[in-house]
């Protein structure tokens, strides 16, 4: 069998010690095949976002165990981790995430230049028209709308041309018709090059585009659907979360 982009494997995260720590996560169980669209669900505190962190490396889970590509996270140093995440993995944050002193092309081309590699012309290019900031890549962050923002570091997320994708609402910021092209934008790099996107969002709609729809309740897994079976979205899943 082929090995899965990311495995998760009874992951639990708690947070805080004490008498009333918080279970962010309680024994998560799911493989994300290699070259699929995978929307993570859930009302606000289901574990969204933590699960995402620590299928990415960025938070260590305390329990179980994550492995990306079949390297197992738990045995990699802080170094070796952030390694793996320099090659293998791209990263679109709800905040961002872009470097205050770079121009938005700098900042979309700053993956590159960390991994020693030199920026394609044309693939820069492509990603820059395709998200529509063409007249904005000279400004710096500070000069740049939110959903602005938001464009440049899709853009980051996907120049390396990473393996996986983990996407952190990543229309949130946006109007629904530039929302529309940078979901169609992730759903062709998992149909043409064959990446692995991992998106968490509230919204049912945006889940659509996804093969997979993995559903959080309370830190645990409560149902695991076909993208397409949210076309009518269901009750409690397409409130924003406050």
């Amino acid at each position: 069998m082929t090995e899965p982009a990311v495995r998760l494997n009874q992951v639990g995260k708690v947070y805080g010690t004490g008498p009333s720590p918080v279970h962010a996560l309680k024994d998560v169980t799911h493989d994300f095949a290699r070259g699929s669209f995978t929307a993570v669900m859930g009302r606000s505190g289901s574990g969204k976002t933590t699960l995402l962190q620590c299928a990415a490396g960025l938070v260590r889970p305390t329990s179980g165990a994550v492995s990306v590509g079949g390297r197992d996270l738990a045995a990699l140093g802080e170094n070796e981790l952030a390694a793996l995440r320099g090659e293998r993995i791209g990263f679109v944050f709800q905040s961002y995430n872009l470097l205050p002193a770079l121009t938005a092309r700098e900042n979309i081309e700053l993956p590159l230049r960390l991994a020693g590699r030199r920026a394609e012309p044309g693939r820069v290019a492509e990603l820059i028209a395709r998200t529509g900031i063409a007249g904005h890549v000279d400004r710096r962050p500070h000069e740049l709308s939110g959903g602005q923002q938001q464009r440049v570091a899709i853009c980051r997320a996907l120049v390396a041309g990473p393996d996986v994708v983990f996407a952190d609402e990543p229309t949130g910021n946006l109007d629904s018709a530039a929302g529309r092209e940078i979901l169609a934008m992730l759903r062709l790099v998992v149909d043409t090059l064959g990446q692995t996107v991992i998106m968490v969002t509230h919204d049912a709609q945006a889940a659509t585009l996804a093969d997979t729809v993995l559903v959080l309740s309370d830190g645990r897994v409560a149902d695991v659907v076909a993208g397409a079976a949210l076309r009518h979205g269901p009750p409690g899943l397409t409130s924003p979360a406050p």
